[in-house]
């Protein structure tokens, strides 16, 4: 933003969620992802993703040379210039200038991240204690073996690649609220069976660190080829049934799991071959359906004054969302 100080001009740093449209702004930011595109008179421009630890917005270079194609790349740090725009009732940036980061400008990459609220080790260890609940050997010693096997990319790796918890350690965020769900629901639906449902949410998006190649700062670059073939459902399905026949898992077990897993996402054109077919099944659903839409809310509206509508979101089926000015007393 442009301001002015005893006739001098200066522009207001900002983070991405303080944009508003009109603003100029200058700063550093992470490219999460690039892309070349053509407009209609069949010119290339850029089109970009950029991040920092609040939020992330569509950026677009206009007019870029073939220098500008190959030398900006995913996950690199720049400095840019531009205005604040808006485009299909969201936020958009023009970039006028843009270099790449140098090491004189001092940058740590791990402030620009977004990342998991709460210290990946904790939740780590909080999800362990769940584990520790579950009674059932059979489904103790599966659960168990597939998540403590994978400590290393779980204490990373976010739970998409772009939409909810598409964040550093955002797996292990969404499990560990899942998880709290889970456990208050189990204390109304007194049917369910809590050692097939805590097993099912932990398990039931454990394969993502397989479907997604990401970094060690939560940045997926891309899909593993198996992950555009199979999919993060069928491949947990065969890590539990690998697992279990190794670890001597009662068949009973290891298919019930399988199947939670096989229908957590309910509708055959989001990946789910089966629909629910026991209740705890149907909970663990629901409550990953609760889990990502409150995630997405609340960043929508992160950085919203009251009284005020966010941008439209996409995964909302591009719905605005309103910030209430009332509080709780």
């Amino acid at each position: 933003m442009l301001r002015v100080e005893k006739g001098v001009t200066k522009m207001e740093v900002k983070k991405i969620n303080e944009f508003v449209v009109g603003d100029y702004i200058e700063g550093f930011f992470l490219i999460k992802s690039v892309n070349i595109k053509t407009t209609n008179n069949n010119k290339k421009y850029l089109d970009i993703t950029l991040s920092d630890k609040t939020g992330e917005i569509n950026a677009k270079m206009w007019d870029c040379t073939e220098e500008d194609e190959s030398k900006y790349k995913d996950n690199c740090m720049i400095k840019i210039r531009g205005n604040v725009t808006e485009w299909q009732g969201n936020n958009q940036f023009k970039i006028d200038r843009i270099r790449l980061a140098n090491d004189e400008d001092d940058i740590n990459i791990e402030e620009y991240v977004q990342a998991a609220p709460e210290d990946p080790k904790f939740m780590y260890g909080e999800i362990l204690k769940y584990i520790d609940k579950i009674k059932n050997p059979d489904i103790n010693k599966i659960t168990s073996h597939v998540f403590k096997e994978n400590k290393d990319k779980l204490l990373y790796y976010p739970a998409a690649k772009s939409n909810h918890h598409a964040i550093r350690s955002g797996l292990l965020y969404h499990i560990k609220r899942m998880l709290m769900t889970a456990e208050k629901l189990s204390e109304v639906y007194l049917n369910i069976n809590k050692d097939f449902l805590f097993a099912g949410v932990i398990l039931h998006d454990v394969a993502k660190i397989y479907e997604m190649d990401s970094n060690e700062l939560g940045i997926v670059s891309d899909y593993t080829n198996e992950g555009q073939l199979l999919g993060h459902i069928i491949q947990g399905i065969k890590i539990i049934d690998k697992e279990g026949e190794k670890l001597g898992i009662d068949r009973e077990v290891s298919m019930l799991l399988q199947h939670m897993i096989l229908s957590h996402h309910n509708e055959p054109e989001f990946g789910s071959p089966k629909r629910p077919m026991i209740p705890e099944a149907e909970l663990l659903h629901y409550i990953d359906m609760i889990d990502a839409r409150m995630y997405d809310m609340e960043k929508a509206l992160e950085g919203i004054e009251p009284k005020q509508f966010s941008d439209r979101v996409w995964v909302l089926n591009n719905r605005r969302l309103y910030k209430p000015a009332v509080n709780e007393e």
